[in-house]
This record gives structure tokens, sequence and C-alpha cells, in this order.
């Protein structure tokens, strides 16, 4: 059955708001020092709508994630000006972008790490430790040490001060998107009596990553260790595009093999979400209104420098 109140609108919690995108718009509210609402629209270059041959699937998946990983780096970076938790590097916006920089390709390679290089180490440790070979259970055994590592950071930084207010950031943004979902009036009290756990959750989609690696990397499973760890990394695009096909099949689709398939990532959302107070749900009202033209927004800020000079 299909769910009638499919949207395309998506989003993610940032520093101290919520960024929200939607066909025509992304929009990105924070709550300010002074405790008031500043909305801005966030300039990004949709390239599945300029080249139709990336909206072909599992493509469209690859070009998805690449994505969200691109904004969200922008808009966080952008969050934390705006709320004062990073102060401005003495107005050398060159070195704050090489900072910037530095820091994605560092967790890029720290998510490398813990993900992939990690799990097969540990797999060839024990092999080589006990005399014996995993065969075909070998990704089985990567899988669930990278799910263990998964849930063992998701929550060890959940006990993080700043990290519990995001996730209410994140419970209020899955709120304000089923409110709209479901047709009714972006309110504060319409809001705040929906669920926090959505399906097509950032979280849940790095969750089916990890299960439908699982069952892609077994097809690998008989190549030489240095081969296979080479194919890991290089087919992780791959992989992200399958599982960008299934979350969106389960949130088009209400039957009991869709909500097996969804219980896994909603499982997570119990700790990479928290209940929002009435503050942090109307800001992710506000920049859901800018999303979908319901309210004026702010120029990027890039244009409002640009006006400033």
């Amino acid at each position: 059955m299909s769910k009638a109140n499919y949207s395309k609108v998506g989003g993610q919690a940032i520093m101290e708001g919520v960024m929200m995108r939607s066909p025509e718009k992304t929009v990105m509210s924070v709550r300010t020092p002074d405790k008031s609402i500043t909305t801005e629209e966030v300039r990004f270059p949709n390239v599945r709508q300029k080249y139709k041959f990336l909206s072909i699937p599992i493509i469209r998946g690859m070009v998805a994630f690449a994505e969200s990983l691109i904004l969200g780096f922008k808009t966080i970076s952008r969050s934390a000006s705006l709320s004062g938790l990073e102060e401005e590097t003495d107005g050398n916006k060159t070195l704050e972008t090489i900072v910037l920089v530095v820091s994605f390709i560092f967790g890029l390679g720290l998510s490398l790490a813990l993900f992939v290089f990690i799990p097969v180490g540990l797999r060839v440790g024990i092999e080589t430790l006990f005399k014996f070979s995993f065969g075909p259970l070998r990704t089985l055994f990567e899988g669930v040490v990278k799910i263990g590592i998964f849930l063992l950071y998701m929550v060890l930084i959940a006990q993080m001060k700043d990290i519990k207010r995001l996730f209410q950031y994140h419970g209020a943004e899955h709120k304000t998107i089923f409110c709209y979902e479901a047709g009714e009036e972006l309110t504060v009290e319409n809001v705040r009596k929906h669920s926090r756990f959505h399906p097509r959750c950032g979280t849940s989609f790095i969750f089916v990553v990890m299960l439908i690696s699982i069952l892609f990397f077994a097809i690998f499973s008989g190549f030489p260790n240095g081969v296979y760890t080479i194919l890991k990394v290089l087919l992780l695009p791959v992989v992200a595009g399958l599982s960008f096909e299934v979350t969106q099949f389960t949130a088009r689709h209400d039957n009991l093999c869709t909500r097996v398939l969804s219980a896994p990532g909603k499982w997570i959302q119990h700790i990479s979400t928290n209940e929002p107070d009435d503050d942090q749900i109307e800001v992710a009202i506000a920049s859901m209104k800018g999303a979908l033209g319901m309210i004026e927004v702010n120029p990027p800020y890039e244009e409002q420098e640009q006006a400033e000079k």
C-alpha cells in the first residue's frame, strides 16, 4: 500500500537549528544568541535536475549521498557561526575554508578507518592468530563489527551536552516533516504530537548502508584480502545508491515487509533523536515554511556579504 502522505521534503539538524530542503528551495533556520530565529536560503545546485542521467536509480542515490555530505557540511558550518558557537577566524575566510576542508577530509578518513579498515583488520588478525578462515561469512563478521562500532559511537556522543541539543533539533525536524506530510497546519501544538522516528532519516540510511553492505560484499568474499579491501572502498558509493533505493521504497510503501526493513533504522533513532522543546519546534517550523515558500527568508550569506561590500 503506497503512502499518500509521502513527500520529497527532507531535512537535517544543525547547530541550534534545522535545515529543510524541498524540490524548490533549501533553507536553514537557527536560534541566535539573542533568542531570535534567523532564516536564510542556502544556495545548492541540484545536479540531478540539470543532468537527467543522474536521476537513474542507484546513480541518483550515489549523487544524493554526496550532496547530503556537502550540504550538511556547509550548513553545519554556517549554523555554528550564526548560533555563536563558533567565533570568526579573525576575518580570515581563506584560513577558515582551509580548516573546514581539512576537517572534512579528516572526518572522511576517520570514517573509512572505523567502518572499513578496522573491521577488515580485525577479521584478518583473528584469522591469522587462530589459523582459520571466515570464508563466505567474513562480510557478516565485518558487518557485525561495523554495526557495533556505529552503535557504540552513537551512544557515546549522545552523552555530550551539545549533541543532546543537536538530537533534540533532529527530533523537531522529524516531527515537523510528519506534520507537513499529514496535511496539518504547521503549529507548535500540531507538530508536538507527531513521532520523532521517521523512515527517511539519515541515521536510518547509514544503518541500511551497513546491512546492504553485508549482502553486497558477500559477492567478493572469495577475493584476496588486499583486493577485497580496495573493492569495499571503491564500491561504497554503489552500496549507498542501493541503500537509497531501499530507503525511498520503504518510505513510499506501508506493509509488513517495509516495516521490517525500516524497523532497525527507527530503533537507532531512539539514540539519535530526543524530544524537542517548543523553542526548537518553532525553529524547525520556520525552516519548513521557508523551504515551502510560505514565508520570506534572508538571501544566502554569500550574497549578504557581497551586498555589504
